[in-house]
């Protein structure tokens, strides 16, 4: 029963291997310390390595710290080409959130740019490797804003809005996995594509809103509302350790999927399009210069 479900109840993942990128803090933290604590060797990507190392060392488990800036396409090709084993699980974690306007080293809008192009770039680079599955972390967010990707100006170029963009970002995770997975299915592959979402839960995202006053109300939200990161990065985990279907969803099972045990969760009409899938995968080849990874790899 996932109303019972908790991170005490991870498997043994000894010998497994895990990459969880934005590991350093909040949700991403968790799930590392977790999996680690679990068996798994976990490798922290993250931005800043003194951070990352930081978080490392609190962690009782076999870790390592790698750079990955996922604003940044040519971290993430370095930090793929640097990689050379089986990778069993890839938590696609690390986020921005309703900053203001923003551009990634390449030009893209910041929250498309990190939460969805970079993973989309990271994944594909390193899809040869994974064994077991990938789990991208979305919001119930992908259902405000406009609800739509914008595929004729994904940058939102003079109609910027902090949600706008955030929303987008989360729906493009959404449609990625969808598209993901379909073609994981149609190559014969045995890995799996899955997403999950935190609810409400209290992390350092919320604080980097572009509006004060939103900051000040999400603080305060924090403390009377949400849950704690470690209740948050429950629909990750169990996303990433259970027998769940390919393409699957997993939130909290609370009021408005807010709070509480992590189940299987529904989304917006919009996240459920197969063609808009299939089209904002094209766009983010074109985009990223990254193609469909399922590719052999030559093995030393």
């Amino acid at each position: 029963m996932t109303d019972k479900w908790n991170a005490t109840h991870l498997p043994d993942l000894t010998g497994r291997t895990a990459v969880v990128t934005g590991a350093n803090s909040g949700i991403g933290f968790v799930a590392a310390e977790a999996l680690a604590r679990a068996g798994a060797h976990v490798v922290f990507a993250v931005r800043d390595l003194a951070r990352g190392g930081a978080a490392a060392a609190k962690v009782s488990g076999s870790t390592e710290v790698r750079r990955l800036d996922l604003a940044d396409l040519d971290s993430v090709r370095e930090f793929a080409a640097g990689w050379d084993r089986p990778l069993d699980l890839l938590i696609n974690n690390a986020g921005v959130m309703m900053l203001p306007e923003q551009h990634t080293r390449q030009g893209f809008e910041m929250q498309f740019g990190t939460n969805h192009l970079g993973h989309f770039a990271l994944t594909n680079l390193l899809l040869p490797y994974v064994t077991d599955r990938v789990v991208t972390v979305s919001s119930g967010a992908h259902r405000f804003g406009d609800g739509v990707i914008h595929f004729e100006d994904v940058n939102l170029r003079g109609r910027y809005t902090p949600t706008r963009a955030y929303a987008q970002s989360k729906l493009a995770n959404l449609l990625f996995t969808l598209e993901l997975q379909r073609r994981l299915a149609e190559a014969g592959s045995t890995v799996r594509a899955l997403a999950a979402h935190p609810g409400w839960a209290a992390t350092n995202l919320q604080s980097h809103h572009a509006n004060p006053l939103m900051r000040g109300a999400m603080e305060v939200g924090n403390r009377l509302f949400a849950q704690s990161d470690k209740a948050g990065a429950q629909p990750t985990l169990y996303a990433a350790s259970q027998d769940l279907p390919g393409a699957s969803y997993v939130g909290p099972a609370g009021l408005g999927e807010m709070r509480g045990a992590p189940t299987l969760v529904g989304r917006s009409t919009a996240a459920s399009d197969p063609e808009a899938a299939r089209r904002l995968w094209t766009l983010s080849e074109e985009l990223t210069g990254v193609e469909w990874g399922l590719k052999p790899v030559s093995r030393p």
